[in-house]
């Protein structure tokens, strides 16, 4: 087992407090019903999950994920009208959940690295309608979500590290060696929160981002403000918005790795013009990367971006994976840019009230895509603020608050 009892516990208890915080507009009641979802090896963790749910009288329904070979299969055998195929009633019952706790434990990284990226594409638009369930129960305050990790083997070669090693980073990363775990994570997502209030507070017109490969203009558009993981990701130490897609020019470059639908990618480079990529090139993966900026409209416009403060992030290495790796602290800290869908939560009025066409007025992107793209180099983002001032607000892996 790669986690002790007590860290397997520890990890159980942040996750159903994760997402319990998690909740906007309201608490949960007895025997709401939560949704279990996780991937095979993650089963130790799932356990004790679910026994956490139940003595929260919660109603579990666990849900193991179909092993990475399946999605294979779909992909690759499938026809359109199979492709396109959603079970009768996961509508009904996705719009009756009202929490999800995700356990990912992924035994095959490249599973999908000769699949063709148009069927992944084709099934990820067919499922956006569930997902915009969910969306809109989140929006109304009625669902929640939160997703973690569990160490594997296939994680752990990726990244090049022992299991052992992976674990421990981990482990380290989200507080499981504390002796409150859950105590620590409110001390810590308070004091990130202090800060999103700070640049919510600015007045921000437009950021710009600079670094060696890097330089980047995002409007931040009205009635925007920043938000923290608040906890949806464990770990989560990321200050986010989703920007006015149409005033991003100039651009973006992520010197770390990314793993996409099987596919490895290195090297992102991303030029936009008016708000969308005009051009695109990897190091690796370069086919793939074009592709899925193909999948719909909104693919190619910008959906989210975020900043990592290295002061409260203890993850110093690759690790293969975008949960942990858009978190990354090390010696500068983080930034990522999302490509795709953006967060409806990110709105500073009531978001209840922010439906379809209110999004498209203020530039919230709308897509089947979500995909982080990181950089971790040495950088420097100012913010012109809307009566003419220039002030720097991020430097060497810290905000300046």
């Amino acid at each position: 087992m790669v986690f002790s009892k007590t860290q397997l516990g520890h990890y159980a208890d942040v996750m159903v407090w994760a997402m319990e915080e998690a909740r906007r507009g309201g608490k949960f009641a007895k025997y709401d019903t939560v949704l279990l979802r996780y991937d095979v090896a993650a089963a130790p963790l799932a356990h004790a999950v679910y026994e956490r749910l139940l003595r929260a009288r919660y109603h579990a329904v666990a849900r193991v994920n179909a092993p990475e070979d399946f999605a294979r299969s779909l992909y690759t055998l499938a026809d359109d009208k199979q492709l396109d195929f959603i079970a009768a009633g996961e509508k009904e019952f996705q719009g009756s959940v009202n929490g999800l706790i995700s356990l990912r434990a992924p035994e095959d990284l490249t599973a999908l690295k000769n699949v063709n990226p148009a069927r992944i594409a084709r099934a990820a638009v067919a499922r956006k309608s569930l997902r915009e369930i969910w969306d809109r129960s989140e929006q109304g305050g009625k669902f929640s979500w939160t997703l973690c990790n569990y160490p594997t083997e296939e994680l752990a070669a990726q990244a090049g590290l022992s299991l052992k090693e992976y674990a421990a980073q981990m482990a380290k990363a989200c507080f499981l060696n504390e002796k409150d775990p859950v105590k620590k994570w409110k001390e810590v997502m308070a004091q990130i929160a202090d800060i999103g209030a700070w640049l919510s507070g600015m007045k921000i017109e437009k950021l710009h981002i600079e670094t060696a490969h890097m330089d980047l203009e995002i409007l931040l558009g009205e009635k925007r403000k920043f938000i923290s993981g608040g906890g949806n990701n464990i770990p989560s130490f990321e200050i986010f918005t989703s920007p006015d897609w149409r005033g991003t020019r100039g651009v973006y470059y992520a010197d770390l790795p990314s793993y996409r639908s099987g596919n490895y990618v290195t090297g992102v480079r991303l030029e936009f013009k008016n708000g969308r990529v005009v051009k695109a090139s990897a190091d690796k993966g370069q086919d793939f990367l074009r592709k899925m900026l193909a999948m719909d409209r909104g693919a190619a416009q910008v959906g989210e971006f975020s900043l990592t403060d290295r002061r409260f992030s203890k993850i110093d290495k690759f690790m293969a994976d975008t949960l942990f790796d858009e978190n990354f602290g090390g010696k500068h800290g983080n930034c990522h840019l999302a490509v795709g869908s953006s967060y409806a939560d990110t709105f500073a009025g009531d978001v209840r009230k922010l439906d379809k066409k209110a999004k498209e007025r203020l530039g919230f992107n709308d897509s089947s895509l979500h995909w982080d793209l990181i950089n971790t180099e040495q950088k420097t983002v100012h913010a012109l603020l809307k009566g003419g001032q220039t002030v720097l607000i991020y430097e060497k892996g810290r905000f300046m608050h």
